[in-house]
């Protein structure tokens, strides 16, 4: 596949119990800073290791993006509890060498897309000041922005689900469904 194809469409799909080797090394490739960024702060490997875990576990929704057929990029929704209407927390990271290629924001699309199907009404994002991507995927998305301490706050409204949205819940990606059955030549 070439790899403008492989960009332009990265292979999202959900993240099961049997990805987690795959997350726990995304999550070790990270360079220090893109660790930083998606953290907040300095975090141990043993700490990235746990922490894919929690992502694979009730109450937490992980998607993968995967252009070479290696996980390049992870989102992940963590619905937040005792909230009225449904509130959910947006967390994602790409790989330094992935960034820049729209990644980013077709798995933040897929996650605003899983939220609707859930019912979730209000999303928030927390990152550090510094990591525009994440502001700008916010400020792209119509969220309000909070700054405090270094820390941006972002929420989104959660609009209603298309008859769209349902297909590509129970199928996936249209384009992911088509590659797959199509065999497209250099």
């Amino acid at each position: 596949m070439n790899d403008n194809l492989a960009v332009s469409h990265p292979g999202i799909r959900r993240l099961w119990q049997s990805d987690l080797d795959r997350l726990t090394q995304h999550f070790q490739r990270l360079d220090s800073d893109t660790r930083r960024l998606r953290f907040a702060g300095k975090v141990s490997d043993g700490f990235v290791d746990r922490y894919a875990e929690s992502i694979l576990s009730v109450g937490a929704i992980g998607y993968g993006a995967f252009p070479d057929h290696e996980l390049r990029g992870m989102a992940e929704l963590r619905e937040l509890q005792n909230n009225w209407p449904r509130a959910a927390e947006l967390a994602l990271v790409v790989e330094r060498d992935w960034q820049e290629k729209g990644i980013g924001k077709a798995l933040f699309n897929r996650v605003i897309a899983a939220a609707q199907t859930r019912q979730i009404k209000t999303i928030h994002m927390l990152c550090l000041i510094e990591n525009t991507r994440m502001r700008n995927l916010a400020k792209r998305h119509d969220a309000n922005l909070a700054i405090d301490s270094g820390i941006m706050e972002a929420t989104l409204s959660v609009a209603r689900p298309s008859p769209i949205t349902f297909l590509e819940k129970l199928y996936g990606d249209p384009c992911n469904i088509l590659r797959a059955n199509i065999r497209l030549d250099d």
